[in-house]
């Protein structure tokens, strides 16, 4: 019997051309032709003024948030049941991460709750798009207008998924992509930030070339450039852009295919849903989301992990995700929790997610959902 695995990132076929391409021309660093593609597909396919290639979704977070002068004293809302990165970025500049709980159906930050977790110190909201299905967005942004503060999205399961007709990431301020290993479209290691307050757009050019005027300097507009803010190096090399673009440019094909497979998942575990025996993913509607995952939710950890290890001797591999923040280590010491979250630590308690990649077939599929519907019973 052939092993099923999590995950399998989905070669198009032409990645070595390209990466073979990138090497003959002889420009391997940032910003490089690869990269100023990749940039101008994103700017084009989401509508942001800018888009800045970076070397992770953790370092356009990081990035973002020093574009907003965040440091100490200060505190920055998102969900507990998240990655990490978000509040690594806060952390590290000195800020406090405030930790909310999520909402049952979409396990995505409880716009709900903002007002409650708001003190002086507050400056800014950092909503995370589980699964790439959107959070809602029109009330957190109308809670940040009133208090005053800055939306930062971290997309990074966002590429080509939309909250109404806006895609995600392009509705704060600030917006962050990934493309790692697991994500829909991947160079391995690799993210973007998505500047869509035009007024941000020079600073942020700024911090992208380690704090100096480069791009300036090759626009024409200075003779030299010189170091006049904080950045650091946050460009992947061009050798990652050329592997991109060939993502890229069958993002729309790829999408095509794990939406095709959510589907399936989807339609074969209706009936389990009705009879209360587990319970599917939720797609707000007007929320067009990008099958990045499917995920189940198990009555109780136990049942959970059996599912886990039932599929395990069937040579399946399903995984749960995030320990929530609150309750880690770290963010015990670095940040503080805004309420109880209660669902937060029954979802990540509950939460089994399935394979789902390109590559995966029909039969696959089936055999997936036979093995979960057969360990319930």
């Amino acid at each position: 019997m052939n092993e099923i695995v999590f995950n399998r990132p989905h070669p198009t076929g032409r990645e070595f051309d390209y990466i073979g391409q990138a090497i003959a021309r002889g420009y391997l660093s940032g910003n490089g032709p690869f990269s100023q593609r990749c940039a101008a597909w994103l700017q084009e396919r989401t509508g942001s003024p800018c888009a800045l290639l970076t070397t992770s979704c953790s370092s356009a977070l990081e990035m973002a948030v020093l574009l907003s002068g965040i440091g100490p004293g200060d505190e920055v809302i998102m969900p507990s049941y998240t990655f990490v990165s978000g509040a690594n970025a806060v952390a590290l500049r000195g800020a406090t991460p405030v930790f909310v709980d999520i909402r049952p159906d979409t396990l995505n930050l409880d716009e709900r709750l903002l007002e409650d977790a708001i003190t002086p110190r507050t400056r800014a909201i950092l909503p995370t798009h589980y699964a790439g299905v959107a959070c809602e967005m029109d009330a957190i942004v109308d809670v940040a207008s009133r208090h005053g503060l800055l939306v930062i999205e971290d997309a990074a399961q966002g590429v080509l998924a939309s909250y109404g007709d806006r895609p995600l990431g392009t509705i704060g301020t600030l917006g962050c992509l990934s493309f790692h290993e697991t994500k829909n479209v991947t160079c391995g290691e690799g993210g973007a930030l998505l500047v869509n307050d035009r007024d941000w757009i020079e600073r942020a050019e700024i911090a992208h070339e380690k704090g100096t005027d480069r791009r300036r300097f090759f626009r024409g507009e200075v003779d030299k450039y010189k170091w006049v803010d904080l950045g650091s190096s946050f460009l992947p090399s061009d050798i990652s852009a050329a592997f991109l673009w060939a993502q890229l440019e069958e993002a729309d094909r790829i999408t095509a295919r794990r939406l095709e497979i959510w589907r399936l998942y989807h339609e074969r575990f209706a009936e389990a849903e009705a009879r209360g025996r587990l319970r599917r993913p939720v797609a707000p509607q007007g929320c067009r989301h990008n099958a990045h995952m499917y995920y189940l939710l198990a009555s109780d950890r136990s049942a959970r992990d059996a599912l886990i290890a039932a599929l395990a001797e069937q040579g399946i591999m399903a995984v749960f995700h995030y320990v929530p923040l609150h309750s880690s280590p770290a963010g015990r010491r670095l940040g503080r929790a805004a309420g109880d979250l209660r669902v937060t630590d029954e979802a990540s308690d509950r939460i089994l997610r399935l394979p789902l990649w390109v590559g995966l077939g029909d039969r696959d599929v089936e055999r997936i959902a036979g093995a979960v519907l057969a360990a319930l019973s």
